[in-house]
């Protein structure tokens, strides 16, 4: 079978806390900084699959967080800042191409939302709403676009359950999205435990299927560069490592995928450092 991966960097940022039913303690603030990269990426998931005009570079620097409110209710935030370029030389011979070469650096979609938990014996369940904010930006010389152009609230169900050195989670939920974009359908887990005394590793799976119910209108150089388009979908696996030092911890890895449709084929790749005050 052909080695399909992709980079899903909305996804692998934040997973590794987003999706968790704990809530903070009240008054205690959680903050994770984090870089994900894609490199030099041609080739885009489809029917068929398809090749971009100019190799891709996306980074993203991203701020996660989470604030106590009370013991069982926290804020939720995500602040990401997008670096996209494009290659000066077409994947082509001859012929004009569509596209301008260049990069942009801007916000992507901020996010805030709760988390509330509701239930905590054994079992951790808690349900969550986030928000994320038309706060992206489009060249349409380049095609670059660092984020949708709506607004998309997420409502999910979030559950857990710490076996001593191993825990599980899972999350079931939809993005639902304006400006006429396609809202999906998600659904995800995550089994880890501790390997030493300070080292925790961590595999997830995470589905994202479109509804297919919205028929946005975007420019041709943005579906070339296939950057944050409509029916996004794909299903992502990997492994995630946590050092935890006291409060503060790093986090690093990798996603591939299983299926996709427009979004990139090649691995993604995150490092992060957290802290909690």
């Amino acid at each position: 079978m052909k080695n399909i991966v992709t980079a899903l960097l909305l996804i692998f940022t934040v997973t590794t806390f987003a999706q968790s039913p704990w809530t903070k303690e009240k008054g205690d603030l959680f903050v994770n900084l984090s870089y994900s990269t894609i490199s030099d990426y041609n080739e885009i998931f489809g029917d068929p699959d398809y090749t971009t005009e100019r190799n891709i570079t996306d980074r993203t620097y991203q701020v996660y967080g989470e604030y106590g409110f009370t013991d069982k209710t926290s804020l939720v935030f995500s602040v990401p800042l997008k670096s996209i370029k494009t290659a000066d030389s077409p994947n082509f011979i001859g012929g004009i191409a569509s596209t301008d070469s260049g990069s942009k650096t801007s916000f992507g979609n901020i996010q805030l939302g709760l988390k509330h938990q509701f239930y905590n014996k054994g079992w951790v369940l808690a349900g969550q709403l986030l928000t994320e904010i038309n706060t992206s930006s489009y060249d349409n010389a380049t095609g670059i676009r660092t984020g949708y152009d709506a607004f998309t609230f997420t409502p999910q169900f979030l559950a857990g359950k710490s076996f001593g050195k191993t825990f599980l989670q899972t999350h079931i939920g939809a993005d639902i999205r304006t400006n006429d974009y396609s809202s999906n359908f998600k659904i995800g887990g995550e089994f880890g435990g501790k390997i030493s005394k300070n080292i925790w590793l961590i595999g997830y799976v995470d589905v994202v299927k479109s509804f297919e119910n919205g028929n946005v209108v975007l420019p041709a150089n943005n579906l070339d560069t296939g950057l944050y388009v409509n029916d996004q979908e794909y299903g992502a696996y990997g492994l995630k490592g946590i050092l935890q030092l006291c409060d503060l911890g790093i986090t690093a890895g990798f996603g591939n995928a299983f299926f996709g449709n427009n979004v990139a084929k090649k691995s993604a790749f995150s490092i992060g450092i957290f802290n909690t005050f």
